[in-house]
């Protein structure tokens, strides 16, 4: 398996670093070496924040190099057309378009959906993820995020893998 890279994207206290420590669990439990980094800008008012998750059988930066994100989840709308110099050709980008308005139970739960849509693409089980929100959040929200997860598979059933470039 080649290095995996993803950006996450959005405003302070859209759960960005939540859902960036949510894949790099999933991942590390799946056997892979995971490497994240974090830029928080003026993320406590409500400014970008992004973060980095990289992961495969070896993984040397924490940072992803610019185009070349296998996948661009974005949180905000207002910081897709931002963001986007960091997917590459053939990359997947998540929006929160994806998730209609009323569909989540709690809307703070979004970033925990976008996941859900992202893990049909991904090579980690539907286990693999849920074992990840547990260890991740305390019990008492264990089943709103199980319904957002749950909601993002079933939204995103849709998507398509990343295309492979051929020598990465």
């Amino acid at each position: 398996m080649a290095v995996t890279n993803v950006v996450l994207a959005g405003l302070g206290g859209q759960g960005v670093v939540k859902a960036s420590d949510l894949l790099s669990t999933t991942a590390f439990s799946s056997g892979l070496q995971v490497k994240k980094s974090e830029v928080h800008g003026m993320s406590q008012r409500g400014g970008s924040v992004t973060t980095d998750v990289r992961f495969g059988k070896q993984v040397l930066s924490p940072m992803v190099p610019m185009g070349e994100a296998d996948f661009l989840m974005v949180f905000e709308s207002t910081q897709v057309d931002l963001n986007l110099g960091w997917l590459r050709p053939g990359g997947v980008l998540i929006t929160p378009d994806l998730i209609p308005e009323g569909e989540l139970k709690n809307r703070k739960s979004l970033n925990v959906a976008l996941l859900g849509a992202a893990s049909m693409v991904m090579d980690f089980s539907e286990q693999e993820w849920v074992a990840a929100i547990h260890q991740c959040f305390p019990p008492k929200l264990h089943a709103v995020n199980e319904h957002a997860f749950a909601l993002g598979r079933k939204l995103g059933a849709g998507l398509s893998r990343p295309e492979v470039i051929e020598g990465v």
